[in-house]
């Protein structure tokens, strides 16, 4: 009998995977297979929690702090994920901040600090994972349908995801020849903590009722979008999904 071979497990390192859609789609993606890395900032508990789930259910996953937007913490990260599991070959940024405000009122250290998690961060990881990814690879970024949308109070929030679509569509571009795909969801209002902080009932209300389907989205609807664009959509790089209901 000639000798059986396996084939080597996936890894993904999941920025944000303490908490809301990053979370979701760490659980996600190791329930399709993957061994998941579960990068967080501060939420070291939660983390850890997401990462113990993911093994009580069979799955593979370890919890690494990193700050996106440390050029040397995220190569570290890579470092963590290459010696646990032996390599990175999707990488999920769902690590994010958002302040609202209209653009005569933010203060503008909140300005500065979207910047440096949104698109600082989002060009520190995408920078590991273009160099360290192998063959075969995706590159998921998030963006927001509020882009699309213009609403009052988002300039700023709205403005860093312009950024992360731009950095998303042309890095697809640069990887030419590297078998990895490269692309960005925007979701539309999800019930997450994000999303909820802040806003009363009625807003809410209001804002689940924008799609045609007549609800806010769900932490799960997100990570299955994640999934096919990090699994089985190899045609699908260089575009911007947006996972928002039917909001026009």
């Amino acid at each position: 009998m000639g000798e059986q071979t396996t084939t080597p497990t996936r890894v993904a390192v999941v920025t944000g995977g303490s908490r809301g859609i990053g979370r979701q789609t760490a659980e996600r993606l190791a329930a399709d297979g993957l061994a998941v890395v579960v990068a967080y900032g501060g939420s070291k508990e939660e983390a850890e929690a997401a990462a113990a789930a993911i093994t009580k259910a069979g799955g593979q996953a370890i919890a690494v702090r990193a700050d996106v937007a440390d050029e040397n913490a995220v190569s570290a990260l890579f470092d963590a994920a290459e010696a646990a599991f032996g390599g990175v070959d999707v990488v999920v940024h769902a690590a994010g901040v958002m302040t609202l405000a209209p653009l005569a009122d933010l203060d503008l250290d909140a300005l500065d600090r979207m910047y440096r998690t949104n698109i600082r961060g989002t060009f520190v990881v995408d920078q590991q994972a273009a160099r360290r990814l192998r063959q075969g690879g995706a590159i998921i970024n998030f963006s927001s349908s509020v882009l699309g949308l213009a609403l009052p109070g988002y300039s700023a929030y709205a403005a860093t995801k312009g950024a992360v679509e731009a950095i998303t569509l042309i890095l697809a571009r640069e990887l030419r020849g590297r078998d990895i795909t490269v692309n960005a969801v925007a979701p539309g209002p999800t019930a997450t903590a994000l999303f909820l902080d802040g806003k009363d009932e009625e807003t809410i209300a209001k804002m689940a009722a924008q799609p045609p389907l007549e609800r806010l989205g769900a932490t799960e609807d997100i990570a299955e979008v994640v999934s096919f664009l990090a699994g089985p959509a190899r045609w699908v790089n260089g575009q911007v999904l947006r996972a928002n209901g039917g909001i026009v």
